[in-house]
Parts: structure tokens; sequence; C-alpha cells
């Protein structure tokens, strides 16, 4: 009975599990009316590494006495051209102009704006726009939105004009420069936004000559502002490729020396364009629009230093973090997948020889030493992402050549790193490496997101700032390595117990990593939950033993599913503003929007599919998985009937992978990110339990005697679950043979194979020389034995 309400239990453990992590959200204020007056002041390709208190003194002031954040300038267009950030500061969501485009460029003409009564002015190309954005891209966004939500609006400036005209291009005030006293003119309306002009270029003279001029009309803005105003001033827009962090800064009534930050980004001193406008009308106490924002409202939180040079530094330090890790991420992948697949295409023929045979005739097997150098470089290849990881602790991109820097701290760490494993105990034992590696992977990433996730933001294998998709929690590889090192040491655990534990014990280890996925507080990544949740269930099924049945597999799919409709049904009942992704796709698909998230989701799968270096790790991961270790001689099919649990792990990562990246819209990054840790390990235990293939288990009265002394291993002699021993000294199906078995595995650790030399097998009656599978057949002995060794192959093969 208990074993059939089993399955079930643990089931409604998980789910549960996942639905707490996913609905324990952060409370936050609800945002209040600061303001009678907002000024959005814009200046293009304004950076951090521009402010200064001699050269912008006006802006400096500001930012001493109001708070501060680096901007992600991210637009439906990349790089963000000036008219493209003017426009999504006006639409609240991913815009862009509706003009040719250039590879990495940006519209070759201006902005026509007309000027018919003197007061306001039109833009004629915006009704373009509008179908344009509402048409062709994925975002639905509406240019004008801002405008229209507050119904009277000043703009100064072109740029302006294109943030403040409504979606059928009227602008209610306009001027195309700022006046010498912008007083009457800023208090007309309780919306103004002003354009200051852009800092281009990469020279500094030019650079800071540019911002000493809009620090200047800067001034002037200031000291015309309408009382009890917020003004917010932002770098809009690149104007150069590729994408840098811009300066943030907000003052005004309750914003006093903190760091900005949103819901939309998670994390303090990040801000995305896409906020400005949700922010405009919270402070107003205006209503959202119908078709709610992609951003939301800022808000300023403490903790920021007392003195301003220092807090500056922290956004000035972001950006050249965030463009030193665009160049160095993409040949670090590149060079781990090239030398992932060259380790593939090395441990091949290894794998052909490894199985030693038990007579005197067969292919001599490959040295020692050989195999101990692949074996290390097994090792190795799988602990790349996480020494990667571990590298953004050194700033290696402060200096003049960062990739160097990284690659040289990486090395050192990836050396240390290898060397605790090979130095652990239990290394010579064919599961040790595995679970050394998996916990150390485990361990890196989960002490990261345990801690606010810093060495992941901008970093090589986390997520960058500039792309505006995540800025906290897991990321798309962070997620891979975590998920494959989570459900690995899971079933490193679970092999060291007896079968009927197993299940608990990955239950209770892949639980916690859903809670770390799945929490806002953590991992922040409710995709991740559900995924890892479906792989659990998987992983949880058979790791006693026995293949995924159409049961099992109903079981998993059936978590997963409680989870995402547990979840959805809570996410839907918060407030529109509130809601996590999951809640706001369903809302979208029940007002008829919901087709576009889809067809964003399906455009990000197809676009990483293909430019992605990950995609060819994952590929030749599974190449090597399914042609060479899934082949009577590769091997892992006998690791597999050896040890039950590793086999489930294994399973429950590759559910978990592959559904994570589809759902996600990462396609095979998730997959490819879990194979640069599992494929190499799943190699070396390979190799090893080829290397003991043609063991010979103890004589029954010697094995006898190593049960009565405690012996516990999981293989011949032992109580787990190899060919020659069950949980109860029987095998899978029944009493072990006597004859032959899978051979104890390397090593002396708990739950495993013990580490002694393999039993010198009974006597041989006279005949011709053993063949390569098994003992000489001259008796009726000889014949059962062989016939038991065959038995044994078959199962664990």
């Amino acid at each position: 009975m208990l074993r059939r309400i089993a399955p079930i239990m643990l089931t409604l453990v998980v789910v549960a599990l996942g639905i707490t992590a996913l609905t324990a959200r952060p409370e936050r204020a609800t945002p209040e009316r600061t303001a009678d007056f907002v000024v959005l002041v814009g200046v293009p390709g304004l950076r951090w590494e521009d402010v200064d208190p001699q050269t912008t003194p006006t802006l400096w002031r500001m930012a001493q006495d109001g708070s501060i954040g680096s901007l992600a300038v991210r637009s439906a267009h990349r790089p963000t051209c000036p008219v493209d950030g003017w426009l999504t500061l006006g639409a609240g969501s991913y815009s862009a102009w509706n003009g040719s485009r250039q590879p990495g460029g940006c519209p070759p003409t201006a902005v026509t704006v007309e000027q018919p009564d003197g007061i306001g002015a039109n833009l004629p190309d915006q009704e373009s726009t509008v179908l344009h954005n509402q048409e062709r891209l994925p975002w639905g966004a509406v240019p004008g939105a801002l405008s229209e939500s507050v119904r009277c609006s000043v703009a100064i400036g072109p740029g302006a004009a294109v943030a403040a005209a409504r979606p059928f291009g009227r602008v209610d005030r306009y001027a195309p420069a700022l006046p010498e006293d912008p007083a009457e003119l800023l208090g007309s309306c309780v919306l103004s936004i002003v354009d200051l002009g852009a800092v281009a270029g990469e020279d500094p003279a030019a650079r800071a000559a540019a911002a000493r001029e809009a620090d200047t009309r800067l001034a002037r803005v200031l000291a015309a502002r309408p009382p009890r105003s917020l003004v917010l001033v932002a770098g809009v827009s690149d104007t150069d490729a590729p994408s840098r962090l811009h300066v943030a800064v907000a003052d005004g009534p309750g914003w006093e020396r903190g760091w900005l930050t949103s819901a939309s980004t998670g994390r303090d001193g990040y801000l995305q364009l896409v906020d400005l406008a949700p922010t405009a009308l919270t402070a107003l106490g205006r209503p959202m629009p119908e078709r709610l924002f992609l951003g939301r409202p800022a808000e300023s939180v403490g903790g920021r230093p007392a003195d301003l040079a220092t807090a500056v530094a922290v956004p000035a330090d972001a950006d050249r973090e965030a463009a030193a890790q665009r160049r160095v991420a993409d040949w670090f992948f590149a060079l781990l997948a090239g030398a992932q697949v060259l380790l593939a295409v090395a441990v091949l023929p290894l794998l052909r020889r490894a199985r030693r045979h038990a007579g005197p005739y067969g292919p001599e097997p490959v040295s020692r030493r050989v195999v101990a150098v692949v074996e290390l470089l097994l090792i190795a290849a799988a602990l790349a992402v996480p020494a990667a990881l571990l590298a953004d602790a050194v700033p290696w991109w402060r200096g003049d050549h960062a990739g160097a820097y990284f690659a040289g701290v990486t090395v050192l760490l990836l050396v240390a790193a290898t060397a605790v494993v090979r130095l652990a105990p239990g290394y010579a034992s064919t599961l040790g490496p595995l679970g050394a590696v998996a916990g150390l992977t485990t361990l890196a990433v989960g002490v990261d997101v345990l801690t606010g996730a810093r060495l992941q933001l901008n970093g090589v294998v986390g997520y960058s700032a500039l792309e505006g998709g995540r800025y906290s929690g897991l990321g798309t590889v962070g997620l891979g390595a975590f998920l494959a090192g989570a459900l690995l040491s899971a079933g490193w655990l679970a092999q060291r117990v007896r079968r009927s534990w197993r299940p608990p014990v990955m239950v209770a280890v892949g639980g916690a990593a859903v809670l770390i996925v799945g929490s806002p507080y953590l991992g922040a990544d409710p995709i991740g939950a559900i995924a890892l949740t479906a792989g659990l269930s998987v992983a949880a099924a058979i790791s006693a033993g026995g293949w995924l049945t159409i049961s099992r597999l109903a079981w998993a799919t059936m978590a997963g599913l409680a989870l995402t409709i547990g979840f959805a049904v809570l996410d839907l009942r918060r407030p529109p503003t509130e809601r996590g992704s999951l809640g706001r796709f369903l809302a979208a698909v029940g007002d008829g929007t919901g087709g576009l998230t889809v067809h964003r989701a399906n455009t990000a799968n197809f676009e990483t599919l293909v430019n992605s270096p990950l995609t060819v790790l994952a590929l030749a991961g599974a190449l090597l998985v399914w042609f060479a270790l899934l082949q009577p001689w590769g091997g892992l099919m006998r690791l597999f009937g050896i040890y039950p649990a590793m086999r489930a792990a294994m399973a429950g990562t590759g559910v978990a992978a592959v559904i994570g990246g589809a759902l996600g819209g990462d396609a095979l990054d998730v997959a490819g990110a879990a194979a640069a840790l599992v494929v190499p390990m799943a190699a070396l235990a390979a190799l090893r339990v080829l290397d003991h293939s043609t063991d010979r288990t103890q004589p029954e009265s010697a094995r006898q005697r190593d049960e009565g002394s405690g012996g516990t291993g999981d293989g011949p002699g032992g109580t787990g679950d190899g060919p020659g021993g069950g949980p109860d000294g029987t095998g899978p199906e029944g009493p072990a043979p006597s004859g032959a078995g899978a051979g104890p595995a390397r090593g002396a650790e708990p739950g495993t194979a013990p580490d002694t030399p393999p039993a010198t097998p009974a006597p041989r009656a006279p005949g011709p020389p053993a063949g390569a599978d098994g003992p000489t057949a001259g008796t009726a002995t000889g014949a059962r034995t062989m016939a038991n060794q065959s038995s044994t192959e078959v199962t664990t093969s």
C-alpha cells in the first residue's frame, strides 16, 4: 500500500514546494502620488563616465540630492538609436521608428516635425510608426501612450517631440529649442519632456564638451522647474554600437539620496527605459493605460554610499563590466564548445578499449596514465562554467586587456577546482569525481544566488544588463548548470542509501533546488522552477530502479501541470501591476493579445538556436551520448544498470533542461549549459565502469562474510542495486548469481561498491582459454557460470 501511494505523496510534496517558492513575493508599498509636475530630461548617449563635478556640476549636485542608477536603454531595435529611445520613452514598451535600417546602424533620416499653429506640433510619420509597431513588431507597443494618458504634455526639442506625440501625431505644446527662461512652458502642462542634445563618439574631449553643454541647459531647466515637481534625467539611447549602460537620476520629494530600482529589474541601482513612463504616471497619480506598459514604476531604495564619488563609481564600473562581458562571452563559449567537442572525439577510442578482457586475447588496454590525464581533462571541462562564474569575483574588466585577465583568472580557478576534485576522498571510486563536480557546481551557483546573484549580473556566464532580459536571479547558463548539478548531487546521495529511501532523498535535495530557483527572493525564475519540478518528478519516479513507464511519465507531467496551474491561479489573483510573467501571459490570452507573447518566445527560440554556441554543446553532447555512451561498448547502459539513481538524475536533467529552454525562449541554451557538466561526467563514469566490467564477484561464502561485517555496496558483494546484489542481498529480480557480476567499482564509499581488488575466481576446469566475454566453459559448473555472467551483462547493459 505504501509503495502505491508513495508517488502520489512525493508528487504533492514537489508541487507544494514549487507553489510555495513561486507565490512568496516581497511586499511592496502601494505607489502614491509624489509630485504635481514631472519633467523628463533626455540626453542620448550620456554615461556615468561623463559625469564629474568639473564637467557637469549641475548634474553632480542633482545626483547628490536625488537617487541614481544605471539605465538600460533596450528598445525594439539594437542598438537603440536616439529616435528609438525617444519613441520607447513615450510608449512605455519596446518600440522602434519606422525607417530603413543598416545592420547595427540607425535610420539615416531625421524626424519631420511640423508647426502649423505655433503652439503645438504634428509628426506626419507618427501614424505609420504606430502601425509598424502594432503589426510588424512583436511587442505590441503604442507610441504616444504616455502623452495620451496625461492629456497635456510639453515637448522641447525634436527628440522630445517624438516621445510626446500622441498616437495620431499631435504634440500639445512644442518648442524647437530650450528658451532662456522655460518656466512658463514647463508649468503649462503636468508632463514636460526636454531634449538637451546628444553625447556621442568615443573621443574624451568631444564627449566632455557635449556633456558640459547639456549640463548648462540642465541648469536652466532646474532653475525653472515648477514647484513640487519630479525631474528625471536619463541617457535615453545609445549613439554608437555596441550598447552601453546610461545615466538615470531622479530628484524630487521622496527621491532623496538612494538607488533607483523597479519591479522590472528587481536589482537596486538598475532601471529600464520602459520604466520611465509608468514612473511619471505613478508620480502624478494618473491611472495606467488599458494596455499595460512593459515597464514598472521606479522607486528609491536606501543603501547608497554617503560619498557621491563612491556611489557614482558603482554604475560606472557596471557599465565597463557589461561592455567587456559582451566581448569576452562570445569567445569563451565558442572555446568551451570547441574544447568539449574535441574531448568527446578523444574519448571515443578510450571507450572502445576500456573494457579489460578476462583472457589472454583481445586488444591491449589503454595506458593508465593516458586514462588518468583524460579523466582530469573531463573534470576540468565539466568545471569550466562554475570556474568562469567565480572569475567575476575578481574585477578583470578594469584592465586594458580584459579578455586576457579573465582567461588567466578562469584557468587558475579551473586548476584549483580540478585539484580539489582529484584530492577529494573517494576520487578513485566510480562515482567519486561525478559527485564532487556536481557538488562544487551546485555550491558555486547556489551560494551566488543566495547572496544576491552578484556574479551573474554582467558576468561572462551570467546575463547582461544591456540585453534587458534579466537583472536578478538565475540566468540561462546558471539555470542549466544549477539544475544539472542539483539533480546529479541528489542522484549521487540517493545511490548511497537503501532503495526505498532513494525517492525521498531525490525529493529532499531537488525540492530545495526548486525553492532556490523559483523564489522571487532568490532565483526568480518561475519557468525554471516548473521545468525543474518536471525533471525532479521523473528522477524520483525511477530512482529506485525500473524504467520510465507511461504511468511514471504521467506523474511527472501531472506534477509540472499542477505546479503551473496552482501558480497561475494565485498569480492571476494579484493586481495587474504585480503579476509575474505567467499571470501576465494568461491575462493577455484572455484579452486576445497572448499571440504576441507566443510570437516573441518563438522568435527568441529560433534566434538563440541558430546563433548560440551552447546549441553546439547541446547537440554534440546528445550525439556523444546516443552514438557512443549508450552503445553496448559505451558503458553508460552498464552504469545505469549498476547505479539506477544516476540514471534517474541524468534523465531528470534532460527533461528539465529541454522544458526550461523551450518555455523560456532559450532554445537549447539551458540544455547546452547542463550538457557541459553532465556529458563529461557521464563519459568519465562510463570509462570507470568499463574498466571493471570483467571483474569477478567473491564466492558465496566470502560475500556472506562481507555482508555480515557491514558491507552495503551497490554491486557485487554489497546490498545495493548492482547486478550482484539488491537491497537485501538479492538481484533486481531475485537471488543474485554467484558466478559473475558487474564487478566492484573503484573506491570505498558507503553505498557503492567497495574498493577492494577482485577476488580470485573459482578454479576453472581444463579446457580452451577463455574468450573476451567470460570464463572457460569446460564443465557443468563453468557452463552455469558463463550463463550467469551473460544474464548479468544483459541486465546491466
